[in-house]
C-alpha cells in the first residue's frame, strides 16, 4: 500500500472470537441495580396521610367466639399506603395509614390482624425474592397504573418515575415501580394457566411468533388468539414449544403462516395474506414469465378470497375454476429458472390442501391478521426497550400483556378488573377470574 514503509506489517483483522474476548473484558462482572455500599436516597418528605383503616380480628381464632369493640386491644403495628383514587375526570393520589390491633378474647387467647401474605416468586441466588403482601406502600389501584404505563403505553421505568413526579407529585423509586410492574405479572401468571386451557378447548385459534430479545439473546414471542381470548408466550422457537402451548390432544384448527413447526397439525388453514404478498413481490421484482406469475397469483387468491366471502361454496364453477388455475400456474412455475419463481409455487403445491381449506369451511378466515394485530403492540415495545432481561421479566411481560388483552377483548374493564387482580394476589385470596363477556 503507498506510503506505508517497507518494515511496517499488516495489521491482521480481529476475528469474531477475539472480539468477543475483549467485550467480555470490558465487562465489570458486577450485577446490574445498585450495588452493596452505594450510596442510597431517601424520602424528603414524610408521607402526610389523610384517613386512618383499622384492621382488628372479628372472631376468636380458639374458641370463635365474636369480638366486640368493647373487648381490650392493642397496637401491633402499622403502614402507610399511597393509592389512586379515579374520578369520572380526574386523578388523584392519596395517603392512608393502615394500623393492626391484637384482641384479647375471654377464653385468654390473643387474636392478632396482620397484613396478607400472598403469592411469592423465589429466583436462585437472588439477595431479595418478590413477596406480594398487603403490607405494602403502594396500593393495588395505583400498582396497576403504573403497570399500565409500562405495558399498554410502554413507558421505561425513568419516564413513569418522570411521570409520577411532574403530574401528580408522587416520587417513588425505580425499584418500587419494578416491583409494581412485576406482582401484575406474578399475579397474571395462574390466570394465564386458565386461559392457556381455554385456548385449547377452542375450535379456531390464531398463532404466529416474532423475535424477541432476552439480554441480547434471541428468543420468541408467540401469540395465541381466539374469539375471546389473547395469550402471550416468550420462549424458542422449536415445535416443542408450540406443543406445550397447544397440547398435544388439540382438535380444533389453527390459522398459521408458512412455519414448519405447524405443517404437522392436520387442521389448518394458512394465511394468504403471506401468499399474496410473496406474489407482489415476485410481480415487482422480476420481468418476463417470473413477473407473470406473481400477478396472475396475486389476482386469483384475491377473488378466491371475494367469491368465498360472498357465499359461494367449493361447488360453484367460477370457485373451482379459481382453484384449478391457482394450482395449474404453480405447476407451470414449479422448475421456472427464478429461484423464488419455482420456491412460492412449491411452497402452495406443497402446502395446498391447507391454502384452500378456507373454501370447505366458511367459518375459516382465509388470513392470519388477528394474530399479526395482537404482536403489533409487541414489536413496537421490542423496538422502544430491545426486550427483557431476565426468565422472570419474560413471564412476567408475557402473562401481564395476556391479561390486558384479553380483557380488551371481552370488553372487561381491564384497570379495575387488574387492581382486584392484584390485591386478591397481595391478600391470598382466590384469583377472580376474567369474565368471558362485560355484564350488561
Amino acid at each position: 500500500m503507498a506510503g506505508r514503509e517497507s518494515g511496517d506489517e499488516a495489521e491482521t483483522p480481529a476475528t469474531p472470537a477475539e472480539k468477543a474476548g475483549k467485550a467480555d473484558e470490558k465487562k465489570s462482572g458486577r450485577p446490574a441495580g445498585k450495588q452493596p455500599g452505594a450510596k442510597g436516597f431517601w424520602r424528603s418528605q414524610p408521607i402526610v396521610t389523610s384517613g386512618e383503616i383499622r384492621h382488628a380480628p372479628t372472631v376468636c381464632a380458639a374458641c370463635g367466639a365474636a369480638l366486640g369493640p368493647d373487648l381490650m386491644r392493642r397496637c401491633v403495628g402499622a403502614h402507610d399506603r399511597l393509592e389512586l383514587a379515579r374520578g369520572d375526570m380526574s386523578l388523584q393520589v392519596g395517603a392512608t395509614k393502615h394500623v393492626y390491633f391484637a384482641v384479647r378474647c375471654p377464653c385468654g387467647r390473643d387474636n392478632v390482624s396482620q397484613p396478607g401474605v400472598g403469592l411469592r416468586s423465589d429466583i436462585e441466588g437472588r439477595r431479595r425474592n418478590l413477596q406480594m403482601s398487603e403490607r405494602c406502600l403502594v396500593g393495588p389501584m395505583l400498582a396497576t397504573f403504573i403497570a399500565a404505563l409500562s405495558l399498554r403505553f410502554r413507558l421505561s421505568r425513568t419516564k413513569i418515575q418522570e411521570f409520577l413526579r411532574e403530574w401528580l407529585g408522587l416520587e417513588l423509586g425505580i425499584a418500587t415501580i419494578e416491583r409494581c410492574i412485576h406482582e401484575l405479572g406474578l399475579a397474571s401468571e395462574p390466570v394465564v394457566e386458565q386461559l392457556i386451557e381455554e385456548v385449547r378447548a377452542a375450535e379456531i385459534v390464531h398463532i404466529d411468533e416474532t423475535p424477541w430479545y432476552q439480554k441480547g439473546d434471541l428468543r420468541w414471542m408467540w401469540v395465541l388468539v381466539t374469539a375471546t381470548t389473547i395469550v402471550f408466550h416468550i420462549g424458542s422457537r422449536r415445535k416443542e414449544e408450540l406443543t406445550a402451548l397447544i397440547g398435544e390432544a388439540f382438535l380444533g384448527w389453527l390459522i398459521t403462516d408458512g412455519y414448519g413447526a405447524y405443517r404437522d397439525h392436520p387442521r389448518r388453514q394458512r394465511c394468504l395474506a403471506h401468499l399474496i404478498r410473496k406474489g407482489l413481490a415476485i410481480a415487482e421484482g422480476y420481468y418476463g414469465a417470473g413477473s407473470g406469475f406473481g400477478r396472475e397469483l396475486v389476482r386469483d387468491l384475491r377473488r378466491l378470497i371475494e367469491r368465498v366471502h360472498d357465499g359461494e361454496g367449493d361447488d360453484t364453477p367460477a370457485v373451482k375454476r379459481l382453484m384449478g388455475r391457482i394450482e395449474w400456474n404453480c405447476q407451470c412455475n414449479r422448475y421456472e429458472v427464478e429461484k423464488k419463481v419455482r420456491e412460492l409455487a412449491g411452497e402452495i403445491l406443497n402446502d395446498w390442501d391447507a391454502v384452500v381449506a378456507f373454501v370447505y369451511d366458511p367459518r375459516l378466515p382465509p388470513t392470519n391478521n388477528e394474530a399479526e394485530r395482537a404482536l403489533r403492540h409487541a414489536v413496537i415495545a421490542r423496538r422502544i426497550c430491545f426486550g427483557t432481561r431476565t426468565d422472570e421479566g419474560s413471564r412476567f411481560y408475557a402473562a401481564g400483556l395476556s391479561v390486558i388483552e384479553t380483557c380488551r377483548r371481552r370488553g372487561v374493564e381491564t384497570w379495575a378488573y387488574a387492581s382486584n387482580l392484584i390485591a386478591a394476589a397481595r391478600a391470598n385470596l382466590p384469583l377472580p377470574i376474567i369474565p368471558t363477556r362485560a355484564a350488561a
